[in-house]
């Protein structure tokens, strides 16, 4: 059986890694969960893995070669991906790992495509009758106006521009930004939602985050909220064609008149996703129960609302001889 799970690009991502190491032994005491990165000894998720691989970058042609090869001594039946820039490759690549009963858990490259750019995002989320920031241009602007590249993430080159003279000739003459409507966060409360999509392409958890405090661009405090959010998203996502796993969608939401704004899909479990399994949605058992067990899941909305996460600086100390 290959009941092995193998978390790419694991960086600093010790709390998922040890989530899928918690779930996964709940259900296969024998299995573990290993990582890979370009430099296992300075990763922190490799170091708390049953065991972290070298892999060369996604870029390097012989990146998915020695992916597979890994995966095939190692009895991985499974692939969890975590940062963008190796989602669209691994997709494209899901039947080579089929082939061997290996699942790749990403959705397909059509959609990988939409949330890899941000002129596709804004017509799917269009096409789903959510609403996005107002396109403004950028020779006859409107302040406050906000900028960012249409295949960025990490919040690179993200720029608030308030007045006529910060919109200056290199932001103005940047190849890839996006001017848009400033959503104003004294109006609009930010949130990241997370989303598990099973194999039949169904939604079968929806969990908004508020983002209370963000660190590089990550959530530091936040608070699961069982809102509107919720059946807004599933009236207009409940079926996405060729979408699985983990996907979360950034928006912003005014209470006062129910008002969403959408912003981004990253395809993928986001870095703020601990807070959902702590909040009792189990991504991971999901993955687990359809993948290696054969079950099919039910949509459930049993999670916890309210729950807190209040993120701290931790160590991982390795002894070495």
């Amino acid at each position: 059986m290959l009941e092995n799970i193998i978390i790419t690009s694991a960086g600093k991502r010790v709390s998922l890694v040890r989530q899928f190491q918690n779930t996964l032994k709940n259900n296969f005491p024998e299995a573990k969960v290993f990582t890979t990165d370009v430099n296992p000894r300075m990763a922190p998720a490799g170091i708390v893995s049953d065991r972290c691989f070298t892999v060369p970058r996604v870029t390097d042609g012989n990146y998915i070669d020695t992916l597979l090869d890994i995966c095939l001594k190692n009895s991985v039946g499974m692939i969890i991906p975590t940062i963008d820039t190796e989602l669209q490759i691994l997709s494209e690549n899901k039947e080579r790992f089929d082939e061997y009963g290996i699942c790749t858990v990403v959705s397909d490259k059509n959609f990988i495509g939409i949330c890899r750019d941000k002129r596709n995002t804004v017509k799917f989320f269009e096409d789903h009758d959510i609403r996005v920031p107002a396109e403004i241009d950028k020779h006859n602007p409107v302040f406050p106006l906000f900028a960012k590249p249409y295949d960025g993430s990490l919040s690179k080159d993200l720029y608030l521009i308030e007045k006529p003279e910060e919109l200056t000739p290199d932001i103005l003459n940047h190849p890839k930004l996006m001017f848009m409507e400033y959503i104003d966060k004294k109006e609009y409360k930010e949130f990241t939602v997370d989303m598990y999509y099973g194999k039949d392409h169904r939604v079968k958890s929806i969990v908004p985050r508020e983002r209370i405090e963000i660190r590089a661009g990550e959530i530091n405090k936040g608070y699961t909220r069982k809102n509107f959010l919720v059946g807004f998203l599933k009236e207009r996502m409940e079926y996405l064609p060729g979408v699985i796993g983990c996907i979360c969608i950034q928006l912003f939401y005014r209470e006062s008149d129910n008002d969403v704004v959408g912003i981004e899909i990253n395809p993928r479990f986001g870095g703020g996703y601990p807070l959902s399994y702590y909040a009792k949605a189990n991504y991971p058992e999901s993955l687990i129960q359809e993948y290696f067990l054969n079950r099919a899941i039910s949509y459930s909305d049993t999670w916890s609302d309210n729950t807190l996460m209040l993120r701290y600086d931790s160590e991982v100390i390795v002894y070495e001889k």
